[in-house]
């Protein structure tokens, strides 16, 4: 079994979503009393926030490749950035690091075109459904045309984000807004939803929208485990 290097806290809510799933995924793969091999660098969130909310990338994404020198030191054979976002900068995370990188964008991207979905609505944090660095890899490495919500919209689902989902605040009225900004993106030709930021699945799932949705945390955590038990 390969080691998996995590960098999480970002926040650490989704961090322990990805710890229990990549655990019970290799767990079923394996049965017994199997495990993951994996080593978690957890960073302190509110120094990353800061830094993205300063617009200052490069440092954030220095910070971040100390986190990744450290896991290839401690032996991870590959590493996973458990958050979306924070892909904005994965070339700087990964400078100087002779490991792979498992991109979050690529399993979902794989899940969306093996169920036959092209066209996509995308949630997340602003930088992510603004920024071209999500959506372009979609776009240009696997051809899907991808939508998101107009400007208000996206600054709702930001702020849910980043004030109540990554201190763990569940809240009924901003599930409201989600499923009603998801019936948006279904009404503009969307065939499924991203679920693009990691903490997003605290909130919605399958069972409170009929749109097709695709949980970055759950594909992403799946993919490690197939990459570390050889099946990729």
């Amino acid at each position: 079994m390969k080691t998996i290097g995590i960098i999480g806290g970002m926040s650490w809510e989704s961090s322990v979503l990805y710890y229990q799933a990549i655990n019970r995924g290799v767990a079923e793969s394996l049965g017994g009393l199997h495990s993951a091999s994996l080593i978690l660098y957890s960073v302190d969130f509110a120094d990353i926030e800061r830094l993205q909310h300063e617009g200052d990338w490069e440092a954030a994404g220095s910070l971040l490749n100390e986190a990744a020198l450290a896991l290839q030191a401690a032996g991870a054979d590959f590493l996973v950035i458990a958050t979306n976002t924070m892909h904005k900068v994965a070339d700087s995370i990964v400078d100087g690091i002779d490991i792979p990188l498992l991109h979050i964008v690529d399993p979902t991207a794989e899940a969306l075109l093996a169920a036959g979905h092209r066209r996509v609505g995308l949630l997340g944090t602003a930088f992510t459904m603004s920024d071209d660095f999500y959506k372009g890899r979609m776009q240009e490495t696997f051809g899907l045309d991808v939508i998101v919500p107009d400007d208000s919209e996206q600054a709702q689902v930001h702020r849910i984000i980043y004030e109540e989902l990554c201190l763990g605040i569940i809240e009924d009225a901003s599930r409201e807004v989600y499923t009603r900004i998801i019936d948006g993106l279904l009404a503009r030709g969307a065939q499924a939803v991203i679920l693009g930021c990691t903490e997003i699945t605290l909130l919605i799932n399958q069972a409170h929208t009929p749109a097709p949705l695709f949980d970055t945390t759950a594909l992403h955590a799946a993919a490690a485990v197939s990459r570390a038990l050889g099946h990729d």
